[in-house]
């Protein structure tokens, strides 16, 4: 069982987004809690495993022994429940907003919506999580022993136990997206001063982790001569896979991270000069080039109340004949920007980011702080400087290239 932390929120209506995902289970302590669809792949799964073992070590139980294996993935979810309101209330105290809680194949995670984060916050929100678990453990443990448990009752406790505590252990393992992997990332950030460096170092750490477990499972029964267990290594493959895809978005989040100042509207936008919609072809014309460049800049037309509201195409415009430029309307040969497509040309990093996604269109007008058009940022820039490829990625906030 693993756990993962995501931010961010979808902007989409949250019922819709609940259903989509699988079946509302309600509220805890004001936190949507959703079962995801794919946890019934696992559950059946459990009682297809271990409903044949269980069979086999307690005959008396009969067919009954796949109603236990059922039991015995219910009290999975419980217990990941418990691990992941660790996570949700831990967090509260620190007033991070608590999205939801959704409970997969892959045991469940706490989506949190924007917050700010230090080393310190951030390890004791990641270990309430496993600390649930050993208190589960613990507390099964004590029922198990004090009590005088027989049956179903007995194998139920037992299980609830070793469940609790296999999945406490599982989760201090030192690497991402395992809440262990947080201990690192914030060891590092707090001697570099840099999350996305901890972050990095904690996705790594996932890798390796994920290397040992199929060394220690696949490989080494192989090289010993044995046969590996069918449903341990398929078990193994699974969690694995997770694990290096968990580990890996980790690093590549970080990687965009630490590129985030180098996304910034004014640097980044291409030259451009603002005309009224009433605007001609040939008051276009008349602009002249861009002395640093010598390239005529973009042309955005704005409305009557200031709002940029269209990009001139200049290939359009080429196919004016020379006759007809002061007759023809800019708005002619023009395409429209999406509704608030326009960004100040100081604004930058995760801000810009998140109101650039929640636009239409591939291009926005930048304006300076009187709401004059200065230039013309492009999606493709943006990207450029977020992944280090493509037409941004050269330049630097400063308006410099490298």
């Amino acid at each position: 069982m693993t756990d993962t932390d995501t931010r961010g929120r979808s902007g989409q209506d949250p019922q819709k987004q609940s259903r989509k995902e699988g079946i509302p289970l309600g509220r805890i302590a004001g936190i949507p809690v959703i079962l995801a669809y794919s946890w019934f792949i696992i559950a059946a799964f459990t009682v297809i495993v271990y409903g044949p073992v269980l069979r086999a070590n307690n005959p008396e139980l009969g067919l009954g022994a796949y109603v236990v294996a059922f039991a015995y993935a219910l009290l999975l979810l419980v217990s990941v429940l418990a691990h992941e309101l660790a996570h949700a209330l831990t967090a509260k105290i620190y007033r991070w907003p608590s999205e939801k809680i959704v409970l997969n194949l892959w045991g469940g995670h706490t989506q949190f919506e924007s917050f700010t984060a230090s080393p310190g916050r951030s390890v004791l929100v990641a270990m309430a999580g496993p600390a649930a678990n050993f208190v589960l453990a613990a507390g099964g443990w004590l029922v198990l022993t004090g009590g005088d448990l027989k049956g179903v009752a007995a194998i139920l406790a037992n299980i609830f136990v070793w469940a609790n505590l296999l999945i406490g252990l599982f989760n201090v393992l030192p690497g991402l997206p395992l809440d262990g992997g947080r201990l690192v990332e914030s060891a590092v950030w707090k001697l570099t001063g840099s999350q996305e460096k901890g972050t990095v170092a904690a996705g790594w750490g996932g890798r390796i982790i994920v290397i040992g477990l199929v060394g220690w499972f696949v490989v080494l029964p192989l090289l010993s001569g044995r046969e590996p267990d069918t449903s341990l290594v398929l078990i193994t493959i699974l969690v694995c896979g997770f694990l290096w895809m968990g580990a890996s978005a980790s690093i590549r989040q970080a990687r965009l991270r630490g590129r985030l100042p180098l996304v910034e509207a004014g640097a980044l936008a291409e030259p451009a000069v603002g005309l009224p919609e009433s605007a001609t072809v040939a008051d276009m014309l008349a602009l002249a080039h861009v002395p640093s460049t010598g390239a005529a800049p973009a042309v955005v037309l704005y409305r009557p109340d200031g709002r940029p509201a269209a990009v001139v195409d200049a290939g359009a415009v080429a196919t004016v004949p020379a006759a007809a430029t002061a007759a023809t309307p800019l708005t002619a040969v023009s395409y429209a920007l999406g509704a608030g497509a326009y960004v100040p040309e100081w604004s930058r990093g995760q801000e810009l980011i998140q109101y650039l996604a929640q636009l239409e269109g591939l291009e926005y007008a930048v304006v300076d702080r009187d709401g004059t058009v200065t230039g013309l940022l492009r999606q493709a820039a943006v990207l450029g400087a977020l992944t280090g490829k493509g037409p941004g990625a050269g330049k630097r906030t400063d308006g410099q290239s490298r």
